[in-house]
């Protein structure tokens, strides 16, 4: 058994090249839940749709880097290499031909997208055909028993069904480990719910879905006789245990929720046997998914939400994503300038998401230009009379919808004006 301080050198001499240090410590590279195919149906470009799905196809040629940079033995997938068992076969033979080009093992489980069972996508024979043909070095792992490689012993817990009341790595604690080699590391290879969190589908609302699906139960592992727990399913990076963890996925999928949600990377680790590897973060990301909340109330505002949407995202054109959350109330002509704002990232990014509302009303002297308007009494009748009942119906009280709707039409009826009495100055 090599200390942790030996670990260490191993592993720096073996980054360095030192060809006496490569098979001193195995190394792996863990990744999961690439959902090869994913349809994103909520994109309606479908030029911008097939970006995203094909920023998919390129991190597995990212992963391929990774790999070959850290040197690692074998490559581990932990579940949902693909989202369905619909995807199209050219996709699969591109993906399989980068696969392929590894050029050292890469081991596969089926995970709930792409489960193992009839009518799975690893049922399909164009996948097997080109699985032979394109990827001879991949293992897709169906049977729940120990696979010996060259540098480890690998413990798969494959999914042969979408959604499984039975836990998959159950077996595990039936092993009779004296059969086993004593000085070989033990890696588990699993997919699926730990400790009451984890997600099937990350297009749905998991919080009904039944804790007992998929669930994987870490406390039956013996952590002593095991000595790494690579999990998917769970899209973020975490570790749920001394020795187990979840590596997130390589291209995140869903906007940010705060400096806990880490997508985007793949876990590469040195391991012996009895020791607790220490694994590294590497990014694979090719997109950025951008979570902003601004609230909208003065042109310092504007300023000030420019000036952070250049920060993250600058001039860069197809390579972002954006959930916008906004509140607050501008007038007409600052209200114009955010169109106008938004209109252009609606253009340079794949995807737009605004949430919530900002309110729209004319500014003091937008309002005199309504409402001192001598020559035409009628409209400034309109104005103030538009103008009373929008303060009798203030955003920041707690309106009905009826209310809300009826301050909407108001507000847009006061917009329409503004733009009326504005030709009409530009005819005169």
């Amino acid at each position: 058994m090599i200390s942790p301080e030996g670990a260490s050198e191993i592993a720096d001499s073996r980054q360095h090249g030192d060809p006496e240090c490569v098979a001193a410590l195995p190394r792996f590279l863990h990744t999961a839940d690439w959902q090869i195919g994913k349809p994103f149906r909520n994109i309606t470009d479908p030029q911008k749709r097939f970006r995203l799905q094909q920023q998919r196809i390129l991190s597995v040629s990212r992963i391929a880097a990774v790999a070959e940079e850290h040197n690692v033995d074998a490559v581990l997938v932990a579940g949902d290499l693909f989202d369905s068992s619909t995807v199209p076969s050219a996709v699969v033979m591109e993906v399989l031909e980068v696969i392929g080009s590894m050029n050292r093992p890469v081991l596969v489980i089926p995970g709930n997208h792409d489960h193992g069972g009839a009518g799975g996508v690893w049922q399909r024979q164009d996948v097997q055909r080109q699985l032979k043909e394109r990827a001879p070095l991949m293992q897709l792992l169906l049977k729940p028993e120990p696979v010996l490689i060259d540098h480890a012993l690998v413990l798969p817990c494959p999914l042969l069904r979408q959604r499984d009341s039975e836990d998959p790595s159950a077996w595990i604690s039936q092993l009779d480990w004296q059969d086993l080699a004593e000085d070989c590391p033990r890696i588990v290879l699993a997919h699926g719910a730990v400790h009451g969190f984890g997600s099937t589908d990350y297009n749905q609302d998991s919080a009904g879905q039944s804790e007992r699906i998929n669930r994987i139960d870490l406390d039956m592992i013996q952590h002593g006789q095991v000595d790494y727990i690579a999990l998917g399913d769970w899209h973020n990076l975490k570790q749920v245990g001394d020795r187990a963890w979840y590596c997130g996925t390589p291209e995140p999928d869903r906007f940010d929720q705060g400096d806990q949600d880490q997508r985007g990377q793949v876990l590469v680790f040195d391991i012996d046997r009895g020791t607790c590897p220490v694994p590294k973060s590497v990014s694979t990301a090719g997109l950025h998914w951008h979570n902003l909340r601004v609230q909208l109330r003065t042109t310092s505002d504007l300023d000030r939400l420019e000036r952070t949407l250049q920060q993250r995202i600058g001039s860069r054109v197809g390579g972002d994503l954006l959930r916008l959350e906004i509140n607050g109330q501008l007038s007409l002509r600052e209200y114009q300038r955010f169109d106008a704002l938004i209109e252009v990232l609606r253009t340079q990014l794949l995807h737009v998401r605004i949430k919530g509302t900002c309110h729209r009303r004319p500014g003091q002297e937008e309002l005199r230009a309504m409402t001192d308007r001598s020559e035409d009494h009628l409209i400034s009748s309109i104005a103030l009379q538009l103008k009373g009942e929008l303060e009798n119906l203030e955003p920041t009280k707690s309106l009905t919808t009826e209310q809300q709707s009826e301050a909407e039409l108001i507000e847009l009826a006061l917009c329409e004006l503004h733009r009326l009495c504005s030709e009409s100055s530009l005819n005169n």
